[in-house]
């Protein structure tokens, strides 16, 4: 058993390493008259016998006040029986109270629900402004409060092509948010992100890694910032298409385009260990473009993209910092996800590249493939873990696999800590925890959700980023770096479908 360490012992560089509303079913309340005597049902025999002796002295000798007072109150009840209004209820307020940080509840959303028999058949209109979609799955299924994991999860072994990308559509991204535990910090921390990366797009389209900002990156890369950006873009469904910042995108996009050679290369940076993370990052956000769009300017670029990857593939089956010299984890895993956003778009994947990961995995595993290092021989670490086994769970290990459950566990034992900082690790341990649902990532988004909305930047011209400060590759990667993977975390509630679920599919 190789030992554990809690960090790489060699930087990936420039990888650069529910809310759910539980309200009760409305349909189980009485109506106005479920407790009341229907006066209809009141019979008057006509032929029933009264003994007059019995009853006329008595009623003869009564006061007049008290005959008055039987009558009145008879005359009463009678009237209380036929003109109780038989809508008495009309309306319940429900409060939906999000605890949004440790101990507090801080959003307080007021829903109501319409008890009007006549409403009970009809469509319920709601008065949310939400954004129009052409995808029938927008409308939300009826989902439990213990979704995750339990009821719609199956053994699939990979996603469904053309689908897993969906999530970011309007209306299904509701649903997601909502079913996986996002909430309104974790969208508005989303959105300031975004609206930090659109003031510091350059002139030319692109973005860099030394500024304009302060706390930046030790050398510039400006494909990698450009792919980060646009990635951050399209993980929250803006296009150069759709969404509010489609200038930004189609600008980033006109950038990163005119990078591209015939051969399919992106890469224009100086940084040698640079070059292939750069280029995994750009496949990933072009082959993602083209699956949310099906705009056919990007098919061929996606396409050479890829066909580019399995060019340059090593012999060990991975892929490293120069084209087919060698291979790592750390870029492997990035190469990896550009072929799956290749497939969800239906690009065309040789199997024989997949395969070759496969046994790249195989050659830098510990404990039968539960945990991973960097590099064959070298001991496991965390990033390295949670790298491997989001391939491992692309490449079709199934969420019963007891390698696959071992190394959740382990990445379970080591949560997110901001006093230890590494987006890089967190980003894929984030994203394995959401594929595997239940238990697993319940407990690991409690405190994502809270944790990274609480340290982004609040005030000065610095607000909606990440500080680069005390990362473990922060200092080499800068504030777009920290910041485009803490939006990546706060977009898992939709920006991939959980591979293993049922339930969107």
């Amino acid at each position: 058993m190789a030992a554990w360490h809690p960090n790489s012992t060699e930087p990936p560089v420039m990888g650069i390493p529910p809310v759910i509303s539980d309200v009760s079913r409305l349909d189980s309340y009485p109506s106005a008259n479920s407790e009341q005597a229907d006066a209809s049902q009141i019979h008057i025999n006509p032929n029933a016998v009264v003994d007059e002796e019995d009853v006329l002295p008595a009623v003869r000798a009564a006061p007049p006040w008290l005959i008055s007072l039987l009558i009145h109150m008879a005359v009463l009840i009678v009237l209380a029986l036929v003109l109780i209004p038989s809508e008495m209820f009309q309306s319940v307020n429900v409060e939906l109270t999000f605890s949004d940080t440790f101990g507090n509840q801080l959003d307080e959303d007021v829903a109501e629900f319409s008890l009007a028999p006549s409403e009970f058949d009809e469509q319920i209109q709601s008065n949310t402004d939400m954004p129009m979609t052409d995808d029938p799955l927008a409308a939300s299924p009826v989902l439990q409060s213990d979704l995750a994991g339990t009821l719609f999860s199956s053994d699939t072994p990979a996603p469904t092509i053309g689908i897993a990308l969906s999530g970011r559509e309007a209306g299904m991204k509701e649903v997601l948010l909502s079913a996986y535990g996002g909430n309104r910090l974790t969208e508005e921390a989303v959105q300031n992100g975004l609206e930090w990366l659109r003031k510091n797009q350059l002139k030319d389209g692109t973005w860099s890694l030394t500024g304009p900002y302060s706390s930046a990156g030790l050398n510039d890369d400006r494909t990698s910032a450009t792919a980060m950006a646009l990635l951050a873009f399209q993980g929250a469904g803006h296009t150069h298409q759709t969404g509010m910042h489609q200038k930004t995108v189609a600008k980033g996009w006109d950038a990163l385009l005119a990078m591209q050679r015939p051969n399919g290369d992106f890469w224009r940076g100086s940084v040698l260990h640079h070059r292939l993370y750069a280029q995994a990052q750009a496949t990933i956000a072009i082959c993602e473009l083209y699956g949310m769009t099906q705009d056919s300017r990007f098919r061929d670029p996606a396409q050479r993209a890829i066909d580019y990857a399995v060019e340059i593939q090593d012999v060990r089956g991975g892929w490293r910092y120069t084209p087919g010299s060698d291979s790592d984890t750390s870029v492997t895993g990035w190469f990896v996800m550009a072929l799956q956003s290749a497939q969800m778009a239906d690009l065309k994947v040789p199997q024989r590249t997949l395969d070759n990961v496969a046994r790249f995995l195989d050659s830098v595993q510990s404990e039968y493939g539960a945990t991973y290092g960097y590099r064959p021989g070298e001991p496991a670490t965390f990033p390295m873990t949670a790298e491997a086994l989001l391939c491992r769970q692309y490449l079709g290990w199934r969420r019963t696999d007891d390698r696959l459950i071992s190394g959740v566990h382990q990445i379970g034992t080591t949560p997110i800590d901001w006093s230890d900082k590494n987006v890089y690790y967190w980003y894929y341990a984030t994203q394995v925890m959401h594929h595997m649902e239940g238990d697993a990532w319940e407990e690991w988004n409690a405190v994502l959700r809270q944790v990274i909305p609480a340290h982004q930047t609040k005030e000065g011209p610095e607000a909606g980023s990440w500080s680069p400060s005390g990362d473990r590759w922060g200092g080499q990667g800068g504030r777009l770096y920290t910041t485009c993977f803490c939006i990546y975390m706060l977009e898992v509630y939709y920006r991939h479908l959980p591979i293993y679920s049922n339930a969107f599919r």
